[in-house]
């Protein structure tokens, strides 16, 4: 199939689907921060385009390096891809994941100091919506494939609320654990200010007493 066609479909399904996109220059890094669930699978579609529209897609320079950081920063995936396509990774531990995009080019490639625009899409769930699956014809595949996909949506859904549950217990902890200082911060004030009280009246009647004031 000719390139300009698939890039011409991968553009049009990023579209449909709601996708982000954003510029990026050469050599450049950017981070994407996605809250996730531990255990899921995660598939990203991307597609690179010359900012200013320019029709360049034979540069054998064109493409990504997308790399994934767990919570823990340890590295999930790093690959070097084309100009579109679609990568896949599976989280081990609940929470903040990093996906960061850098250009494959260098300051020999064809399209140096120049801007990029990437069209990236992220999905979650074991059956993620395929491009492809338009393609199918018969009516008892495409059902089986919704039902599939929608058995996936709620698994999704029910890890998603077990990993929202987990951080709000961890917040409660903390937030009680704050309290709990604070309390204990504002008895020691007011013991201190109660026994300095105390000590300046009792320094001051014994002052008043040396005197014969009193």
């Amino acid at each position: 199939m000719n390139l300009r066609v698939i890039s011409l479909w991968m553009l049009c399904y990023l579209a449909l689907t709601c996708a982000m996109y954003f510029d990026l220059g050469e050599q450049e890094e950017k981070c994407l921060i996605e809250e996730i669930p531990g255990d899921m699978l995660v598939t990203g579609y991307f597609l690179v385009e010359h900012w200013d529209g320019e029709n360049k897609f034979n540069s054998p320079h064109l493409g990504l390096t997308i790399t994934v950081r767990d919570p823990n920063h340890d590295v999930l995936m790093k690959k070097r891809y084309s100009r579109f396509g679609r990568f896949t990774f599976t989280s081990h531990a609940s929470g903040t994941h990093w996906l960061c995009m850098q250009s494959n080019s260098t300051k020999f490639s064809v399209y140096a100091d120049a801007r990029l625009r990437i069209h990236f899409d992220v999905q979650m769930g074991e059956h993620s919506i395929d491009p492809s699956a338009g393609r199918h014809k018969h009516t008892v595949k495409n059902i089986e494939y919704n039902l599939d996909h929608l058995r996936d949506q709620i698994i999704y859904i029910t890890r998603q609320q077990d990993f929202q549950r987990e951080r709000e217990e961890t917040f409660r902890q903390i937030s009680e654990e704050t309290n709990g200082k604070v309390l204990w911060w504002a008895v020691l004030q007011t013991t201190i200010l109660l026994s300095v009280g105390f000590w300046q009246i009792k320094r001051l009647k014994d002052f008043l007493i040396a005197k014969k004031l009193v």
